[in-house]
């Protein structure tokens, strides 16, 4: 099923990245299996630095399609990747039947040699070129991106990826509500009305909360900052705090009209399970 096609109030997804190329893809099942069994309205699965080619995306994708009956969204990137390692991995990903993708520039790496296109519209353009069928997802930033000149700029290359054929929108994480509902009327004001889903990530444990808060450049709100502040000593107090903080966020999200909430769950199934149970009743409204 195409992402276009879900019909529903609001998508409730998951975001899981693969095993490193030299690990077996037994190590995943269980975290496959268990979030299948959440039913979510999809997961996305990422590519690992380096490019799409050097990834186990497909993989993944795959099993989550057509073993788990879970619609997958496979991540493609393009910066560190040739048109030729892009054309295979849709080709891969066609021939197992999946659908949608996530077009994303991807990361720079220090030192590597830039891929086929600087942007993710040229991508998307590629994608477009390529398997016109298939539904093109693209990233989107409430707080700008941080290369951006300016929001009026960021806003303009969005634009440009929409016109091109993305028809969602999934946001990096945010800790802040109103940056995602300020964005929401921003992106309307300039045409972009196509669904936006709100990403969110808990934070969980305390090896994973500074470097996020590090690459993402979110603001972090002050109830966040206390959060870590108290519990960043005590694993199971943050673990349970950190879950609190989420679901109470993907609730207001939901209250304020966001068509998605995309959960970057770092592969644990506990987070998506207590996450989803305490919306249980919100998502099935």
């Amino acid at each position: 099923m195409k992402l276009s096609e879900i019909s529903k109030k609001v998508c409730w997804s998951f975001e899981i990245f693969p095993p490193k190329p030299a690990s077996d893809i037994s190590v995943m099942e269980k975290t496959i299996g268990e979030l299948a069994a959440l039913k979510p309205d999809f997961i996305s699965v990422t590519c690992s630095a380096g490019g799409s080619g050097n990834s186990r995306t497909a993989e993944v994708a795959g099993i989550l399609k057509n073993k788990y009956a879970v619609e997958p969204i496979a991540h493609i990137t393009c910066i560190n990747s040739d048109r030729e390692e892009i054309a295979a991995e849709l080709n891969k990903l066609s021939g197992m039947g999946i659908e949608n993708v996530l077009a994303l520039r991807g990361d720079r790496i220090p030192g590597a040699d830039n891929g086929a296109f600087r942007h993710a519209n040229e991508l998307v353009d590629f994608i477009k070129s390529l398997k016109p069928d298939f539904d093109i997802a693209g990233a989107c930033y409430p707080e700008t991106h941080p290369e951006s000149l300016s929001p009026e700029s960021d806003l303009d290359y969005l634009k440009l990826k929409v016109d091109s054929g993305v028809s969602h929108l999934i946001t990096q994480l945010f800790f802040d509500n109103e940056d995602f509902f300020r964005f929401k009327e921003r992106c309307l004001s300039r045409g972009i009305s196509v669904p936006v889903h709100a990403g969110i990530m808990p934070l969980v444990k305390k090896s994973n909360v500074d470097r996020i808060i590090s690459l993402s450049g979110a603001k972090i709100p002050n109830k966040v900052s206390r959060m870590i502040a108290k519990y960043s000593d005590d694993p199971e107090s943050l673990m349970q705090a950190g879950i609190a903080l989420a679901t109470e966020q993907a609730s207001d999200l939901i209250a304020g009209g966001a068509e998605g909430v995309h959960v970057y769950v770092m592969n644990n199934p506990f987070v998506a399970k207590t996450i989803t149970f305490n919306l249980s009743s919100i998502l099935n409204a």
